[in-house]
């Protein structure tokens, strides 16, 4: 039986769609709605009352994906919608598929996903060249967080990011963390944040163009940006998909922070305390579940996407792994 890692490393061949009963899908937006709505229903209060979060926050402003956008939902390449008008749904058509199940004239809509990759095609042959070799490689672990330290190292109190939020070993404390311990960032969206007395400190010369060389599965950054991909190629990819990366990047978040130099006890999160032999064992342990979990989670996306690769433009799919 071939394995969803298996079925995620090349395009999947072009299948039947599937029509989904109106009641059914109806009844999976709901659902949808439902989860969203308890996931971003503390964030929202919070910005109506203009409160600000230094852990959850990040979820909204470095992630671009609004919360009525992770609302909205869609089924996927391959499914079309028993009841559903296209008309003024972008990037959704009238369906040739019929439902088995009802009325041989019921309208239906799907993904037009012709249309979709010719607008967005070049992202999704990066994205799936950039999951693949992810994939296909061990995890690294043992970086320990260092990169939040880096951003912060050498600067005053009024030049951190989080500047309400106390530094759990002072400055001088937290300087002596990063100079003592080995850096080893891969992932290009944290090291440059670096500040500029830390970036030399990098074993690693991460770039946006070299992406695809250096990320790995156990790089929390490379497995929290797996929301942004499962967003940035909505709807092509299901909308219960994009809400599990959501979650699961909520959740690397809390540990990126909790291991962090920022003193968030305020906040209700314990350290993880990585400048000791203890916090880093800790570090480790978590760091590997979110390492199985992200490998699970791209497996998915990679199928997602797989199904419609056979239809990328030719000049994005002669670019794609094989």
């Amino acid at each position: 039986m071939q394995t969803p890692t298996e079925a995620g490393t090349r395009a999947l061949p072009e299948q039947a769609t599937r029509v989904l009963p109106e009641e059914e899908w109806r009844e999976r937006e709901a659902r949808h709605h439902a989860r969203v709505d308890a996931l971003v229903s503390a964030h929202l209060e919070r910005r109506a009352a203009g409160v600000k979060h230094p852990v959850e926050d990040f979820l909204f402003t470095y992630y671009s994906h609004k919360p009525a956008q992770l609302r909205r939902w869609h089924p996927g390449a391959g499914t079309a919608l028993a009841g559903m008008d296209p008309e003024g749904a972008r990037w959704y058509r009238a369906s040739g598929a019929a439902d088995p199940a009802g009325p041989s004239d019921t309208v239906a809509a799907e993904l037009d996903v012709p249309a979709f990759l010719e607008k967005k095609g070049a992202t999704v042959a990066f994205v799936l060249r950039l999951l693949r070799a992810v994939q296909g490689r061990q995890a690294h672990l043992g970086c320990f967080g260092l990169h939040e330290w880096a951003m912060v190292y050498r600067l005053g109190q009024e030049q951190v990011r989080h500047s309400a939020v106390p530094l759990r070993l002072g400055h001088e404390g937290t300087d002596a963390v990063v100079e003592s311990h080995r850096i080893t960032c891969s992932h290009y969206d944290a090291f440059r944040f670096f500040t500029d007395e830390a970036r030399p400190l990098n074993r690693l010369r991460p770039t946006r163009e070299g992406q695809a060389d250096l990320d790995q599965p156990g790089c929390l950054h490379a497995n929290m940006d797996l929301y942004k991909w499962s967003y940035k190629l909505s709807p092509l990819v299901p909308s219960e998909l994009v809400a599990d990366c959501f979650v699961f990047a909520k959740d690397i978040r809390v540990l990126d922070m909790r291991a962090s130099p920022y003193d968030l006890e305020a906040h209700g999160y314990t350290p993880v305390r990585i400048e000791t032999a203890e916090g880093k064992a800790e570090y480790l342990e978590a760091q590997r579940s979110f390492a199985e979990r992200g490998g699970q989670l791209r497996a998915r996306l990679l199928e997602a996407l797989g199904r419609a690769e056979h239809l990328l433009p030719e000049e994005h799919h002669r670019h794609s792994p094989c």
